[in-house]
């Protein structure tokens, strides 16, 4: 039996079957759709949401924050970004790879992959946390997505959890709300348009959707009065970065829009 197999059988044994009333606050019929994964240990993932926060109400003594789970995770996290970006980019060196990485596994990064799948719905908390800011609860959801790479390595494998990581890869960059570059659209679009001779590009807010802890920004650059963009982004900064990336399709260097 190798060592996955072992500590998976020693967290069911742990878990026991006297916790499935507590286990059933999370709903985990549509928790496994949203992950995309069949869960066999419902116990082991109600452990990966438990803040620890709500041990704190809990009336299951035996309950267990996702803390040991984050840590387990954030190691397969690491392993998986590195063979993704491996494979994915031959050619880059690895001063390049490194830096690509950490932008990945970034708070930020982990927050996008989170509130993709909304999370932050099933993750159980005390009253009080619940109430914490964006920026708490932004690390809330890191850690939770952590420790559910954590639950799913020892529920299904490695595989299975490669498998979970790169859809959220896949999913955060196709998707525009996570960047692997680290470029200033604006600044370099603000540079193009005066040399052309135009005057600094218009951001406008065209609109703003979802509650306040994830909201969803649309923003519109207008040069010269003509719209070259639209982009989308969880704050008005990412989305007129994007809006930028878009804008300078439109306008290459010495093509002046009539």
């Amino acid at each position: 039996m190798n060592i996955v197999a072992r500590v998976r059988d020693w967290l069911r044994g742990r878990s026991g079957t006297g916790r499935s009333d507590e286990a059933d606050a999370i709903d985990i019929p549509r928790l496994s759709r949203v992950l995309q994964y069949r869960i066999r240990d419902r116990n082991l993932f109600r452990e990966a949401l438990s803040h620890r926060s709500y041990l704190q109400v809990t009336s299951d003594s035996e309950a267990t924050s996702n803390e040991r789970l984050e840590f387990l995770g954030d190691s397969i996290l690491n392993l998986v970004v590195a063979e993704y970006l491996f494979l994915r980019d031959t050619d880059a060196p690895e001063g390049d790879l490194t830096k690509v990485r950490s932008r990945l596994v970034s708070r930020k990064a982990l927050t996008v992959f989170a509130r993709e799948i909304h999370l932050g719905e099933f993750i159980l908390l005390s009253p009080s946390a619940a109430q914490m800011t964006p920026r708490g609860m932004d690390t809330i959801l890191a850690d939770a997505f952590e420790a559910i790479i954590g639950a799913i390595y020892l529920d299904g494998g490695f595989r299975a959890a490669r498998k979970f990581v790169e859809t959220c890869l896949r999913r955060g960059m196709d998707g525009g709300n996570l960047r692997m570059e680290d470029e200033n659209f604006k600044s370099r679009l603000l540079e193009q348009v005066q040399a052309e001779g135009y005057g600094a590009p218009r951001y406008v807010t065209v609109n703003e959707q979802g509650p306040d802890h994830d909201r969803t920004f649309t923003v519109e650059v207008f040069i010269n009065g003509a719209s070259y963009g639209v982009g989308n982004g969880k704050n008005k900064k990412d989305a007129e970065q994007s809006a930028a990336e878009k804008a300078l399709r439109k306008f290459p260097p010495g093509d002046r829009q009539a």
